[in-house]
């Protein structure tokens, strides 16, 4: 039984290392405590409670965790300290024991993050408080939590899938977050339905391997994608990543000339290198990533396509490396998000023996972000002078507006144009030259 006078009147902060689903997740238990009485502290006001959900794909993600669970601690003496997200899951116990941390949830446990919290207040008041930490092995992770949510954003985030069946040996998700499992297309329609009575104008799709929607109601993705299409009020759906394997052609296809569904894919690639793609074992080769992208791109030419890679993984040999940078040279796609290889423990990878140095790493990084900026701006380029709508998201008094168009450029209002009332509104604008940092092209009102 949960005692919500426990709740009333107490004040939270939140904090979020990671993902876009974390985010979103973020922004679910932020709703549960504000639910339950429980108000958000205002910026540098002291809070009763702080919640931490963290990231762990990379050891660098590990540090900036714990510096942020210090953190938290240190500005918020005395200060009921929860830690949930992937960090907390693959080391629930080593989380525990950090000075100030009161309770630690895993992945099968923060979906009842108000039952766990309760409990926890009723041992405090009665002096038995412990730093407990609630965590299930990974083939025990069963629970689905459902998200769809925009916290202080424009853009609702829907949480469509969790969990991962792939194994790449570089990867701990499928440890953190257990394997894949879904919620019905029936219940995600009802929550979309819901985001754009609340006068939601723009959706997207997250979730760990959103491909493969479907393992636990037997449904397909691209079902989903058509259903969501219906949904009245929503102008806009963005996916926000999908495995290569997984991009189906008539996927693609429905997208090219779907309602509501924008001409922008993000899609993993890892590598460009196939001996790479093998020591990573991931499930298509380079053939087969060229194939999708050029497929968008015929169907859809003005698509933005995001690509992640990885650079310096076990194996990189030089020369594997410079078969990735000419593959991704060659390619029409907009924008690299490239991520040094991180050791994780447990992993595969670590008996794989060819290892690259820190240096070599940075400077792989170097040539791909370099690439990546030349191939973002001249994709910019060819839009400069034509129209688009906008959707434009709130910008602090006296500041610049931002939004981006369908195909994902990002716009910039200035501060003589900008006004309260175009917040989270739909406007067609002319694209003009670049800002000043080239982050985004200057918009004209029409």
């Amino acid at each position: 039984m949960i005692d919500s006078s426990a709740f009333q009147g107490k004040k939270a902060t939140y904090y979020t290392l990671g993902c876009k689903l974390n985010f979103s997740e973020t922004s679910t238990f932020g709703k549960m405590l504000s639910d339950m009485g429980v108000v958000t502290a205002a910026k540098g006001e002291e809070a009763d409670i702080c919640l931490i959900n963290t990231c762990s794909v990379t050891d660098v993600a590990d540090h900036k965790c714990r510096q942020a669970i210090h953190r938290m601690v240190r500005e918020n003496p005395g200060a009921f300290i929860i830690v949930t997200g992937c960090y907390a899951q693959l080391e629930s116990e080593r989380v525990s024991k950090i000075p100030g941390v009161d309770l630690v949830l895993g992945s099968n446990e923060k979906a009842n993050l108000i039952q766990y919290l309760n409990d926890a207040f009723i041992d405090r008041t009665a002096g038995t408080a412990q730093h407990k930490y609630h965590a299930v092995r990974t083939k025990d992770i069963k629970t689905f939590q459902a998200s769809c949510s925009r916290g202080n954003r424009t853009r609702y985030f829907l949480k469509v899938q969790d969990g991962c069946n792939y194994f790449c040996t570089y990867c701990t998700i499928p440890y953190a977050r257990g394997f894949s499992r879904n919620p019905s297309i029936a219940s995600l329609v009802a929550q979309a339905e819901e985001a754009a009575a609340e006068g939601g104008k723009e959706i997207v799709l997250t979730g760990v391997n959103i491909g493969h929607f479907g393992e636990t109601t037997h449904e397909k993705f691209i079902d989903l994608v058509k259903a969501l299409d219906k949904v009245e009020g929503i102008k806009r759906f963005r996916i926000s990543s999908l495995e290569p394997d997984l991009i189906d052609d008539d996927l693609i296809a429905f997208c090219a000339e779907s309602r509501a569904f924008m001409p922008h894919f993000h899609i993993p690639l890892q590598s460009g290198s196939d001996a790479v793609l093998k020591l990573m074992h991931r499930l298509y080769d380079t053939a087969l990533f060229a194939h999708k992208i050029e497929l968008i791109k015929k169907l859809m030419p003005d698509a933005f396509i995001g690509v992640d890679v990885m650079v310096g993984s076990r194996g990189e040999k030089p020369e594997y490396f410079e078969d990735c940078y000419q593959f991704l040279a060659h390619l029409p796609v907009t924008q690299l998000h490239v991520f040094p290889y991180s050791e994780r423990p447990g992993t595969s990878a670590l008996s794989i023996p060819y290892v690259v140095e820190e240096k070599d790493k940075k400077l792989r990084s170097k040539r791909l972000l370099a690439l990546s900026d030349t191939k973002t701006q001249d994709f910019y380029q060819q839009f400069i002078g034509t129209e688009r709508e906008v959707l434009f998201e709130k910008a602090p008094r006296g500041k610049a507006m931002h939004g981006f168009t369908d195909n994902y450029i990002r716009v910039e209002l200035p501060p003589s144009q900008a006004r309260t009332e175009y917040d989270n509104e739909l406007m067609r604008v002319k694209l003009g030259e670049f800002n000043y940092d080239k982050s985004a092209l200057r918009a004209e009102l029409i």
